[in-house]
């Protein structure tokens, strides 16, 4: 593996079937620069079964493949892509056909899974069932196979047949098809398990055979290997050369032909290349295939080596695509009509968007114009020290005006102003998405800071869960995150999610929260003037409420007696309740029935850090604000009456039952007892929160709003920071 850490777990988990002890997993960290390897040795640390290889360099696919051959034990091998996954019960299902069959290949079916949600079975999936197949077979028996998908990751091989075979991957592009070709042709017993085993990824960014490059001239030296060994076989490989080589000449075409894989540049030199391998290699009597329109028209041209004629044939087939889809296409509409001020306005932001970049000018937004908050508060100032060549303006929706602190530029959200400062800012720091019509111009720069660790499921990842997902348009979704120049992780955790959740094309800073720079540096000084304007009773044990969001709800409902815990704390303590900025509640305490003086609602405070700094102890359930807290070191309660109704309706992105960050309650009277019992400063409670400070506040030192300055406007390369907890 090498930067996957988003989807290792998912991989991993896929494999690791509780009920097959008898199974050995090797994971070979190809020196990759992100989280892999320590995930690999947490997995190692809990599954014996799971056994780790960390590279000191990076050696690529093939080798790394080797090393891993070397170190494997078992009767068979699979060859496992570390950004794919198993389906269910996939693993059982082909040990159970392995040791029924005993074959020297078993073959079975792959789904394509794509960003968007859809998942497509094998077009090819045909040729597991027509014509019906017999247990075992060889591949005189059935050709087919060889059409089917020849990489590495959906066979079951036989180790020492393998071995025996002396194959071994090679380095470069396409370095399994020198493998998984001959060993159709040599294997005595070949098997087929038509089942959907393996789920492919199909990535948005990162895999290497979907960038333009030169490396794709290695498919020629792995067909060259292929035929070699066919060469080496003599007689016996005179059956398949045919179908081995119209699978060759696809193969090349699909490279050629995709925008993605050869520059334009580079077509004369790989078709020439293509001609000599049609030239080597073209069996005696040999037939062009025409199961496809012009494809025996490309055939042709590339036996005669004539480029031109190759791209005239193109050029028609793709004149005649163009007819197909003209003829098929409807009428398209624009959603909407802008109508009226609104037409104006977006005429004047077409207008703005054709004059210069201002360089020095920069768009800060929080929580979908709600005011000055989070983390681009946090970025903003530290801007105005290190930067003050720097013109940060904030967007605010109207009712926030009044919120703005003295001295701080902002603009209305909807006035010419907003639009002006929409298509002429250089720099545009957020912790949400602009809005879709917000177009980002060449020149202009982004930062998205998100506003909390995910402890649940976000982006992407939300589209396995429709009640969290609440009708989101993932499509809409991704295209506004492609606008991210920079995006803000606070811990590892963040890293993975943003990295599957969100998958464009940004630079990752794994830097800590800039808002969290504050608790960070926090004093009692700070804390006692926090208090005291809060208006906290001197000495009273202060717990901040903060509840999460909960999607399966329609309106707000406490999860607990808010008045009932409160008198049930007794004397000494108070309540200070944040509840989400989701929930709009006009009377807090009328509705909700409040002792006096024992609860205070800090819901419209403009700062949660001010909060968190005030309090004694935080009592939450599953909101993101528990990541922060910790950097306090201060006790945390986890409130977690609803957790598998809220782990099942909303996803989560690991249990935060088994490594909570203090004490847990389940219900009113434990969570009582968690603060009248001192629980929840117990030293069991203490050690939960140091683990959780480990795992999740790393990189909160106080310096992270100056290290996303220094990245993004004053160009500066910044290194992960230390360890700091």
């Amino acid at each position: 593996m090498h930067k996957v850490q988003g989807y290792i777990r998912q991989c991993l988990d896929s494999i690791l079937d509780p009920d097959l002890p008898n199974l050995e997993v090797i994971a070979v960290d190809d020196h990759s620069p992100d989280g892999c390897g320590e995930i690999l040795d947490e997995f190692a640390e809990r599954d014996p079964r799971v056994k780790v290889r960390h590279l000191e360099e990076n050696v690529g696919l093939g080798r790394a493949r080797n090393i891993g051959l070397d170190m494997a034990t078992g009767d068979y091998v699979w060859f496992f892509d570390s950004d794919d996954h198993a389906t269910e019960g996939a693993v059982r299902a082909i040990c159970d056909r392995l040791a029924e069959t005993r074959p020297d290949v078993l073959v079975f079916d792959y789904a394509r899974s794509y960003w968007n949600g859809k998942v497509k079975r094998s077009i090819i999936n045909h040729l597991f069932r027509e014509p019906p197949a017999p247990d075992v077979f060889t591949l005189a028996e059935r050709p087919s196979v060889l059409e089917m998908m020849m990489t590495a990751w959906n066979k079951a091989i036989r180790r020492e047949f393998l071995l025996d075979l002396g194959l071994r991957f090679s380095g470069g592009y396409y370095e399994d098809v020198n493998v998984t070709y001959p060993i159709l042709m040599a294997a005595e017993r070949l098997s087929l398990l038509d089942r959907v085993c393996y789920i492919y990824r199909q990535r948005r960014r990162g895999a290497i055979t979907k960038t333009a490059s030169a490396k794709h001239f290695d498919a020629f030296a792995q067909y060259d290997r292929i035929f070699e060994f066919m060469d080496a076989m003599g007689a016996k490989a005179d059956p398949f050369r045919p179908l081995m080589f119209d699978r060759t000449i696809w193969h090349l075409l699909v490279i050629i032909e995709r925008p993605d894989r050869v520059h334009e540049s580079e077509k004369a030199r790989f078709f020439a290349e293509m001609s000599k391998t049609y030239g080597r290699y073209e069996p005696a009597g040999h037939v062009p295939p025409d199961d496809k329109p012009f494809l025996a028209d490309k055939h042709q041209m590339i036996k005669a080596g004539d480029h031109r004629g190759f791209e005239r044939v193109r050029a028609a087939e793709a004149k005649d695509r163009t007819r197909s889809r003209a003829g098929k296409a409807a009428k398209i509409r624009r959603r909407g009509v802008l109508l009226g001020k609104e037409l104006a306005k977006e005429r004047y932001y077409q207008m703005q968007r054709r004059l210069p970049i201002e360089e020095d000018l920069a768009v800060f937004g929080a929580y979908w114009y709600r005011g000055y908050a989070c983390n681009p508060a946090a970025i903003y100032e530290k801007v105005r020290e290190l930067a003050p060549d720097v013109r940060p303006v904030w967007i605010v929706k109207p009712g926030a005006r009044k919120t703005m602190p003295e001295g701080v530029e902002y603009v209305v959200a909807g006035s010419a102003d907003y639009y002006r400062t929409l298509a002429r800012a250089k720099y545009f720091v957020n912790n949400v998405n602009f809005p879709d019509n917000y177009v980002k111009r060449p020149g202009q720069v982004h930062m998205m800071t998100q506003h909390g660790t995910p402890l649940k499921k976000m982006g992407l990842d939300q589209m396995e869960y429709p009640v969290g997902a609440n009708d989101m348009d993932f499509k809409a979704l991704i295209a506004r995150s492609d606008r991210w120049d920079y995006l803000v992780s606070s811990n590892p955790l963040s890293t993975e999610a943003w990295e599957r959740g969100f998958p464009c094309d940004y630079e990752m800073l794994e830097i800590g929260y800039p808002r969290n720079d504050r608790l960070v540096a926090a004093g009692e000084e700070e804390r006692a003037r926090l208090r005291a304007e809060l208006g906290v009773p001197d000495g009273a044990n202060a717990i901040l409420y903060a509840p999460t969001h909960r999607d399966y709800q329609r309106r707000y409902t406490p999860q607990f007696d808010i008045g009932r815990v409160a008198d049930a704390l007794g004397e000494g303590h108070v309540l200070l309740l944040r509840a989400h900025y989701y929930y709009k509640i006009k009377n807090m305490a009328a509705d909700l029935g409040w002792p006096e003086g024992r609860v205070i609602d800090v819901s419209k405070h403009p700062s949660v850090e001010d909060l968190m700094i005030a309090s004694d102890a935080l009592l939450t359930d599953y909101s993101s604000v528990m990541f922060d807290y910790a950097n306090l070191d201060r006790p945390i309660v986890i409130y977690a009456n609803d957790w598998e109704t809220y782990r099942l309706t909303r996803g989560v992105n690991f249990d935060l039952m088994a490594t909570p960050p203090g004490a847990v309650a389940a219900t009113e009277a434990e969570l009582v007892d968690a603060f009248v019992s001192r629980a929840a400063w117990s030293d069991a409670a203490a050690k939960n929160l140091a683990n959780f400070r480990a795992r999740f506040c790393p990189w909160d030192d106080g310096h992270a709003a100056e290290r996303a300055v220094r990245r993004m406007f004053l160009g500066e390369k910044i290194p992960n920071p230390p360890q700091a907890q």
